[in-house]
């Protein structure tokens, strides 16, 4: 029985600072490469290490007039899960969110972004693409 794996909608940001979005079926954290669907339907072979982080997103537009809120101040105390994180890449772009997995000797690990409102289901970060991360009540400074 052939099992179907559905596809992710996702915003791909590259070190370099270029930024494509398609769909992919097979992106595993653990593995080095997976494929992107670009719109135009073209399949692209993906090394993970070139990226700075792998957004899935709701809508590739998002809220154009909608600014995400820095921080912590939107949480819902109810529905947050994870420990807090504050995570500044290389190029000085700062998120907020959770996470359950991060891990220092590992190549990425996700974040749930801290804004319910946000166009972001969840982001995985490249950790070589990170200059810093903060932990619980470090993460709200």
């Amino acid at each position: 029985m052939e099992q179907k794996t559905e596809a992710n909608r996702v915003v791909l940001h590259y070190k370099n600072g270029s930024i494509v979005k398609g769909m992919t079926h097979d992106f595993v954290p653990e593995k080095p490469k997976f494929h992107l669907i670009h719109q135009d339907g073209h399949i692209e072979e993906i090394q993970t290490e070139l990226l700075k982080a792998v957004f899935f997103v709701k809508s590739y537009e998002g809220n154009k007039d909608y600014q995400e809120a820095k921080g912590f101040g939107k949480i819902d105390p109810v529905t947050f899960r994870g420990m807090k994180i504050k995570v500044t890449f290389k190029d000085n772009e700062v998120i907020y969110g959770a996470t359950l997995g991060y891990n220092k000797t590992r190549k990425g690990f996700f974040v749930l972004p801290a804004d319910p409102e946000s166009n972001n289901i969840r982001i995985y970060v490249v950790a070589s693409a990170v200059n810093d991360v903060k932990l619980g009540t470090q993460a709200e400074t």
